[in-house]
């Protein structure tokens, strides 16, 4: 079961960010409510190796045209957006031996697409405006060192800082683009508890997002704390069935031109939904396939839909 590596904030990260942030600039963020959390959320396996994870994620979702939304240069009366990621993700398991300390590296890339339909007002006029980014890269990131600890056989947990890059492409005079614009620094730490003989995992990752400012539009993203729990029950055949759950809750006011006329843009989101599981053991490794829905509610100044993510993790 140690075997089966923590690649969690990996995907989960990386399926998040896909337009300029609200409650936050744009709507989202880098993370959507709910799925920054994969299984084994604070193990690193003691087994040195490299480890694959191949993801998808489907977001659809809108704010109502009663709040305006910051995008770029842009107010905008309402937002439907539709995002779309495949994120590759590669891990490094570190040769450190069996003590109750073992470390990781890891790197993303995410390939994207969005689609936002919004009511731009431009003076007195007020119109429906559309914009499309087609597929392509989003912004990388990469954690240095994720270290592990484990307390035991059956208590586990993770320490990393995650860095977002601003590689992707981006223009503040479109509504759809494929980067924030910013950096974000994201200290994180995971928890997995292991019971019923390992076929019951429980696990939590907790993280707060540090935005640099987005210098084309001078709009600063308040700090984000996020959190997101599973739990998981396993059986000889291979199949596993459970639920998630996360809160987004923003820490500070946005700060910034646009942001001073929207009182900070401060929001939250909850979310729950079922996840399905079947992990195979293979020579020299293993391989899990997850799929989860979920459902956002109580969402204040944020896109609010129904995430769908589907990830494959192989360890060699």
């Amino acid at each position: 079961m140690m075997k089966r590596t923590l690649l969690a904030p990996a995907l989960a990260l990386a399926v998040l960010p896909l337009t300029p942030a609200l409650a936050t600039e744009g709507a989202l963020g880098r993370t959507i409510t709910g799925t920054n959390i994969t299984s084994y959320a604070g193990v690193v396996p003691p087994e040195p190796g490299f480890n694959a994870l191949i993801g998808y994620a489907h977001y659809s979702g809108d704010i109502g045209t009663e709040r305006q939304v910051p995008i770029g240069n842009q107010l905008t009366l309402g937002l439907d957006a539709t995002f779309q990621m495949f994120t590759f993700v590669g891990e490094y398991v570190w040769d450190t031996g069996e003590g109750r300390w073992n470390f990781a590296s890891m790197a993303t890339l995410p390939i994207a697409e969005v689609d936002v339909d919004a009511n731009v007002s431009i003076g007195q006029v007020t119109g429906t405006r559309s914009d499309k980014a087609d597929w392509d890269v989003f912004d990388p990131f990469f954690a240095p060192i994720i270290a592990g600890y484990h307390f035991d056989q059956t208590h586990h947990m993770t320490l990393a800082l995650y860095i977002y890059s601003d590689w992707g492409s981006y223009d503040p005079d479109r509504l759809a683009n494929l980067s924030l614009n910013t950096w974000t620094y994201s200290p994180t730490i995971g928890y997995t508890q292991l019971m019923q003989k390992g076929t019951l995992e429980f696990s939590a990752l907790a993280a707060v997002d540090f935005y640099t400012k987005n210098d084309a539009t001078d709009y600063q993203n308040g700090a984000v704390f996020r959190l997101d729990t599973l739990l998981v029950k396993r059986f000889p055949n291979g199949w596993g069935v459970g639920g998630a759950g996360g809160w987004i809750q923003q820490l500070e006011k946005d700060e910034g031109p646009t942001a001073d006329l929207l009182n900070g843009f401060k929001g939250h989101a909850l979310a729950l939904g079922p996840i399905v599981s079947y992990s195979r053991k293979r020579d020299g490794g293993s391989v899990e396939f997850e799929a989860r829905w979920l459902k956002e509610f109580d969402v204040k100044r944020r896109l609010e839909g129904d995430p769908v993510m589907v990830t494959a993790t192989i360890a060699f």
